[in-house]
């Protein structure tokens, strides 16, 4: 129960990554934090759950986590301490081709220009360089905007994130393998891959690949969000869990009010102590696509074709890089493409707390138009089959969840957009609306912290933790 005769610090609305992750930096700087979550469970976006049999237990949101490793701020904390315990599977991901082979990244960045062929040597020119710098360039990527650290890395990984996807792949790789890979990396970012930046989430997410690997939580994502809790708790921080908040006004006392939600929310919550010029701000904030989502459980492994897709965690599948292209382009157009760009975990094969012995998870989703009811599960499952034949022989069961079941899974995912906003560059440093500071509002007290401001989605918790070192400049200032 809420103690509502204390005035606490700051009251969090919303327990997933970025709310965690704002509640813990206070907390460290000795504030008194209580957070409070809607749903039954915490974790937003790191929940795991039986979702169709008994036994297979599945990740409903994140399954891989490369920024949960490689964030400033995560990487920092003591989780290990508290239960997380991360699998690293062989191989990070693999992104095979209709004749059989895969592309391949491996921790090790020599190993992973192998599978590409003559294209070896271009990744490795293009790639190593970022890699090796990744904790020099990790704060500004994974920040808002600010004189850099480490101006020269960061103005080198610009000269090529600023590109689109398909100019970059297809200016340093000439093989089909090379420019698939490439493009499935920068898809995470759910735009178009001839539209700038998306190769800057290409560069990132494979940097990541070799300077921290791309693991998974043993138990599933749950995981994380349990040690994140567990540790806030042991700094003192409190958290409620099945309280919906419906305005900010029904909150306990506080010094602040940190709001781990989407534009569209803080003006349902806090919207009449906002002022017009920044009400209609939030209102103009763009959402993009959404996500279909099938979850599967299986009487074996997925029998891949390409033997590297075997090693993999993450598995992209949509075949050649003008494939990609046609899938991503459709999503953002409100068209549905037959053949989709998949994105697939496989977590049992390396961690087999998630399904009963012999047996398998798989996990699936493809990028559609926002607030889109059509069903893929077909569209999905004829992705899988096509790189590993006699997969649909290997079905015992499905779940599956279409935009408007992911945001009623978590409100957050407004149609669907799990990244909580277009990240384009009008909306990549500036989300939700440009100001000094973005997670500042037009209300002193009153503060946004999700991934809805920079860097945006993602499990990493940088958006609260900035957000908290945000407050917590204001109440030094305010000496309180």
């Amino acid at each position: 129960m809420v103690n509502n005769s204390r005035l606490y610090d700051a009251v969090i609305v919303g327990a997933g990554p970025n709310g965690l992750a704002a509640a813990i930096k206070l907390a460290q700087a000795g504030r008194s934090v209580l957070v409070i979550e809607g749903q039954a469970t915490i974790g937003g976006g790191m929940r795991t759950a039986e979702l169709n049999l008994p036994g297979f237990r599945h990740d409903v949101c994140s399954a891989i986590h490369p920024l949960g490793v490689g964030s400033p701020f995560f990487s920092t904390l003591p989780l290990d301490r508290f239960g997380l315990e991360w699998i690293f599977p062989p191989a990070n991901v693999a992104h095979p081709l209709d004749d059989g082979t895969a592309a391949v990244l491996y921790r090790s960045i020599e190993k992973s220009a192998e599978t590409l062929g003559s294209d070896g040597p271009a990744y490795l020119r293009l790639v190593k360089p970022f890699a090796k710098k990744w904790d020099k360039l990790a704060p500004a990527l994974l920040g808002p905007l600010a004189i850099p650290r480490h101006p020269f890395a960061l103005g080198y990984f610009g000269l090529y994130a600023w590109r689109s996807a398909v100019g970059l792949a297809c200016a340093h790789f000439k093989q089909p393998g090379g420019q698939a890979l490439f493009g499935g990396l920068a898809a995470h970012s759910i735009l178009p891959l001839e539209q700038s930046p998306s190769a800057a989430f290409g560069l990132v997410l494979a940097s990541l690949a070799h300077a921290v690997g791309w693991p998974l939580p043993k138990g599933g994502s749950q995981q994380i969000a349990e040690a994140l809790a567990a540790y806030l708790r042991s700094l003192g921080g409190e958290i409620i869990t099945g309280q919906t908040v419906e305005s900010v006004d029904d909150l306990p006392s506080s010094r602040a009010v940190l709001l781990d939600v989407t534009p569209r929310q803080v003006l349902k919550l806090a919207g009449r102590h906002l002022s017009p010029g920044y009400s209609r701000g939030l209102a103009r904030y763009r959402y993009g696509p959404g996500i279909f989502k099938v979850d599967y459980a299986l009487s074996g492994p997925v029998p891949w074709t390409a033997p590297g897709c075997h090693e993999a965690g993450t598995v992209h599948l949509g075949g050649t890089l003008e494939e990609l292209v046609v899938s991503e382009r459709a999503a953002t157009k409100g068209e549905i493409c037959e053949k989709p760009y998949v994105l697939v975990t496989q977590p049992s094969r390396f961690d087999p707390t998630r399904a009963p012995e012999g047996q398998h998870t798989l996990w699936a989703y493809c990028h559609v138009p926002n607030g889109s009811t059509t069903d893929m599960t077909e569209a999905i499952t004829a992705q899988v089959e096509r790189f590993a034949p006699g997969f649909r022989q290997l079905i015992l069961a499905k779940s599956t969840m279409n935009t408007a079941q992911v945001e009623r899974y978590n409100p957050n995912y407004i149609g669907g957009d799990i990244n909580g906003g277009t990240q384009d560059w009008f909306q990549l440093f500036t989300r939700p609306m440009p100001r000094l500071s973005p997670y500042t509002t037009s209300n002193p007290r009153i503060y946004i912290c999700s991934s809805s401001t920079p860097p945006g989605g993602g499990v990493h918790g940088m958006c609260g933790y900035s957000a908290a070192n945000a407050l917590l400049s204001h109440l030094k200032n305010k000496k309180t």
